[in-house]
């Protein structure tokens, strides 16, 4: 028996986690874990890269690491097709056979058909993207600090962060901070007034699924700290040093961050298998695919036939489809009933930047200081090992007493408009 999982992030772990204790004993069977990224990426605390709040490689877990002596194998490799029929799994540099699949290979930041997204802005989902943000914004400060013109500054350093999510209001919160405690008290070309952070959300309110109380708390307190939040604003166009919304007005940019939803992996829009409107496999509850049975989905890359609660794209969602899609491999292994899916959310907690946040776990609801402490506590319990738990909390207090790092780590491209400060690389320029 030769069991696959395509994905190293927190579905494909959990899976071969679950499969590895469970199956251990079993020599006749073999696990293979495919990534094309040999590190798990801990994405709740991404914001805080781009804020230079966490040193970047300390929210990364290497996946030889976590497996330590765990007898499964990794192959670090571009999963390109998936043939049902052979069951193989076609990649980059090879092919793969498997008996059972799991799918759990994740999703992208979508462009939704905007024209100049792909040219023009920076998407907010790997731990590049945290680097170079972190690198434009510093460059652009940089820039800023000896221009004359007041409107070229603030147009220099104006970010707008498209969406209104988990992911884009702690980014604009995290940014907001980066702003106000580090860039302006050390460039002194640079006043309180010169940056400008700009939230665009399409729909009619920001943090959609958590209570209205909390999110019109977090919406009053980022106004308060001068953040721009325009909801029900739907962007029709980026261009360099612009962003064009409902179709006709120009809002002036320095960098804008695309953070607006995620979608299916590429790689399944072509396999034969069901697809929901956002390129999602569709599985029944039991995890498998419709119409292969001997493949199972988990993670943002499937969504539950009937079941919009356990289809959410969060963490916990995630790890629960995992342990269930490799809890019923076992079963079918030994010829035992398989289970269904049962899951609903037990809770949001969003950050508002240093000293502030909104929570709801269990029917509980608060806010301010002692949330913010409960964001971090629990998200530091949740970090893979030790080490880690360590370096972020080092990273967290070190950031209270001594300066944020302010290198700019990698060369940044210049604007092709105003050649005065940092232009977003194209994605492909990035992927490469």
């Amino acid at each position: 028996m030769r069991i696959v999982v395509l994905g190293g992030g927190f579905a494909g772990m959990e899976a071969v986690r679950v499969l590895e204790r469970r199956l251990r004993d079993r020599a006749d069977v073999e696990i293979l874990l495919v990534s094309d990224r040999n590190y798990l990426l801990f994405t709740p605390l991404l914001p805080q890269v781009a804020s230079s709040m966490v040193e970047p490689r300390h929210i990364v877990q290497p996946l030889r690491d976590i497996r330590g002596a765990r007898r499964f194998r990794f192959r670090r490799d571009t999963v390109t097709d998936i043939d049902f029929a052979g069951r193989r799994v076609i990649m980059a540099e090879g092919v793969e056979s498997y008996d059972r699949l799991i799918v759990a290979m994740g999703s992208v930041v979508p462009s939704f058909g905007v024209p100049g997204v792909e040219e023009h802005v920076l998407g907010y989902k790997w731990l590049e993207d945290g680097v170079v943000l972190r690198d434009h914004i510093l460059d652009a400060a940089e820039h800023a600090d000896h221009e004359p013109d007041p409107a070229v500054r603030r147009r220099m350093l104006t970010v707008c962060v498209v969406g209104g999510g988990y992911t884009g209001v702690e980014l604009i919160a995290e940014l907001q901070d980066f702003f106000h405690r580090y860039i302006v008290p050390r460039y002194r070309g640079i006043d309180p007034g010169d940056y400008r952070l700009l939230l665009l959300e399409a729909g009619h309110e920001i943090l959609r699924g958590v209570h209205p109380t909390l999110a019109e708390r977090a919406r009053r307190k980022l106004g308060r700290e001068g953040i721009e939040i325009r909801t029900g604003t739907r962007v029709t166009r980026v261009e360099p040093g612009a962003v064009e919304v409902g179709g006709g007005e120009q809002v002036p940019v320095g960098l804008t961050v695309w953070a607006a939803g995620v979608i299916g992996h590429p790689v399944l829009a072509h396999v034969p298998a069901e697809r929901d409107r956002l390129g999602r496999l569709v599985t029944r509850p039991t995890m498998q695919l419709k119409e292969h049975p001997e493949v199972y989905g988990a993670g943002d890359a499937v969504t539950i036939e009937d079941n919009a609660d356990a289809s959410i794209p969060i963490i916990p969602a995630a790890l629960a489809q995992a342990r269930l899609a490799a809890e019923n491999i076992v079963a079918e292994l030994q010829g035992r009933p398989l289970g269904t899916i049962h899951f609903a959310p037990q809770g949001m907690l969003v950050s508002l930047g240093e000293r502030d946040a909104v929570v709801d776990v269990l029917g509980i609801r608060f806010s301010g200081y002692a949330a913010w402490l409960f964001w971090n506590a629990l998200h530091l319990w949740k970090l893979v090992g030790f080490r880690k738990q360590l370096q972020v909390a080092l990273d967290w207090g070190m950031a209270q007493v001594f300066p944020r790092d302010s290198s700019i780590m990698r060369r940044v491209s210049r604007c092709p408009v105003c050649d005065q400060h940092a232009a977003p690389p194209s994605r492909e320029r990035d992927a490469a």
